[in-house]
């Protein structure tokens, strides 16, 4: 292109940034427009025109604080405004170093010349920069993942391919495309931009065309969900814990409504079902025992557990009826500056709420498998169980699943969070995960949203916030593995290779170039 081309102005390109921002925002629950997503990510593509690092980290930094406080406001009904913006501070640094690493990539020729070489570029160094904030700092904070935005999405269907790493670089494809075309437009280039906008469409058209099987492989499971409701909200939600066991005791009891006692495999409870540890307390045990007998079936509890080391661990337990234990799953990933609080002294700085925790949560050891025991099939029926935010996290639900997970379990409590969309928000992930392994899954929380999800990610069944509600679903058995996981973390690694080696060859290409005025990118 002409060298005298002229760059957007820096106002202009803030100003896409911001939009760009609050429009991906709108692609996440609730409202959850999807297609907002292609949406966003075109507007940032073309708020990255300026060749300038820091201008460019810049705008990467404003892209994210338009979007990520938006997408969290949960953390501040929960913590408080404080922590909810040093949150979001930190994720949207993530952007702004996309930012930076993007005009890097871009420099090398071929990159910098062709549009079509952009698109792979962008894509890569974007899921790279998404899998780094899934992991660092604290275990990372993937709760702003684009794939997480895609769960009414034709596009989804792709997670059951390369896992969440794939549908965010589908996503964020189809957005670089919508750019390509919008930027084709400004320039009057009118075949690129047809070109452009087809590609968008076929992209996610081409989901449709991915099968995504449902049918039983090994039976079906027959199970019931108690959301018990909590008497408030907030991080004083349970501060009655005899009420809260009360409550899903009292659920349980009301699956008879539904069904004749034997009639179910399994009952679900949620994360923090009793925060009474029925493994040391009598009563809790005998109620929890009397309501797995009356309904004849075992059930997988949340609990806690208190060792004698100190700490504490967020478990669950599978009761069976007149035997008590008989399995156990303890939460791998607790939540930093919420289950446990690293830094507590600089911590408290910022919200004296750290000190609310007053025992560090610790991490349990072993995948979230629960061996079931089922009479009425005849065999050992395998649960793929994960606890609240443990969803978010790859390589957790990947584990349960290899493990032998026939079914997924999303127990969860999302009382701390009042009612903002973070339900919702986590609902999307469980729809996905479903998706990702090809599993029946059932979401449940003590309060709500939960849902049984069929392994194609359709809701079949869901109940509403803060109110006590009994769900009845016959979940296909699986037992075969999606390509996603089979191949585990690879498609990420890939992806991190390439855009390491995308940054490192646009970087020493420039300084070849140095110098030369080579004009406005393609």
């Amino acid at each position: 292109m002409p060298a005298a081309a002229t760059p957007p102005s820096r106002v202009w390109t803030l100003l896409l940034a911001v939009a760009g921002g609050l429009l991906t925002r709108v692609a996440f629950p609730e409202p959850g427009v999807w297609p907002a997503a292609f949406g966003g990510i075109a507007l940032l593509y073309l708020a990255l025109r300026r060749d300038g690092v820091w201008w460019n980290a810049l705008v990467g930094l404003v892209w994210g604080m338009s979007f990520y406080p938006a997408l969290i406001t949960w953390a501040d009904d929960a913590v408080g405004p404080v922590p909810w913006l040093a949150l979001s501070l930190a994720c949207a640094a993530y952007v702004a170093v996309f930012g930076a690493a993007w005009t890097w990539a871009r420099r090398g020729e071929a990159v910098w010349r062709s549009v079509w070489w952009q698109l792979p570029v962008f894509v890569v160094v974007w899921v790279a920069l998404e899998e780094g904030l899934a992991a660092w700092p604290f275990g990372g904070f993937p709760w702003g993942r684009l794939a997480f935005s895609q769960s009414d999405s034709p596009l989804v269907a792709f997670a059951s391919l390369g896992g969440v790493p794939a549908l965010s670089a589908v996503t964020v494809g189809a957005g670089v495309l919508l750019g390509i075309s919008l930027g084709s437009l400004r320039h009057a280039r009118l075949v690129r931009a047809g070109s452009a906008g087809l590609a968008a469409v076929l992209l996610v058209v081409l989901g449709v065309a991915i099968p995504l099987p449902t049918s039983a492989q090994s039976g079906v499971l027959r199970v019931g969900a108690v959301q018990g409701n909590v008497p408030g909200q907030g991080l004083d939600a349970f501060g009655r814990r005899a009420v809260v066991l009360d409550n899903h005791v009292r659920g349980t009891h009301a699956l008879l409504d539904q069904v004749e006692s034997g009639q179910l495999d399994l009952v679900l409870w949620p994360e923090n079902g009793t925060d009474i540890d029925p493994q040391v307390d009598e009563d809790a045990a005998a109620a929890i025992d009397a309501a797995a007998q009356a309904v004849g079936a075992p059930m997988l509890v949340g609990t806690v557990e208190y060792p004698d080391s100190g700490g504490r661990y967020n478990t669950s337990v599978l009761w069976e009826p007149g035997q008590g234990v008989v399995a156990s799953y303890s939460k791998q990933h607790p939540a930093p500056f919420a289950e446990y609080i690293p830094l507590r002294s600089v911590a408290r700085i910022f919200s004296d709420a750290v000190d609310r925790v007053t025992r560090d949560m610790l991490p349990g050891a072993r995948p979230g498998f629960v061996p079931l025991e089922s009479e009425r099939l005849g065999r050992t029926v395998g649960i793929g169980d994960v606890i609240c935010f443990e969803v978010a996290y790859d390589p957790l639900v990947r584990s349960a699943v290899r493990s032998g997970g026939e079914v997924l379990v999303v127990q969860t409590n999302n009382a701390t969070f009042g009612w903002s969309d973070e339900s919702t928000q986590q609902l999307a992930m469980s729809r996905i995960r479903a998706v990702e392994h090809g599993r029946a899954t059932v979401q449940i929380s003590t309060v709500g949203v939960s849902a049984v999800i069929e392994p194609n990610g359709a809701v079949t069944r869901r109940t509403e916030l803060f109110t006590a509600d009994q769900m009845i679903a016959s979940l296909p058995l699986r037992t075969s593995q999606t390509w996603a996981t089979r191949l585990g973390g690879w498609p990420a690694w890939v992806i991190d290779a390439l855009a390491l080696a995308a940054v490192v060859s646009g970087v020493v290409g420039a300084a070849r170039l140095r110098g030369t005025n080579r004009g406005e990118p393609a």
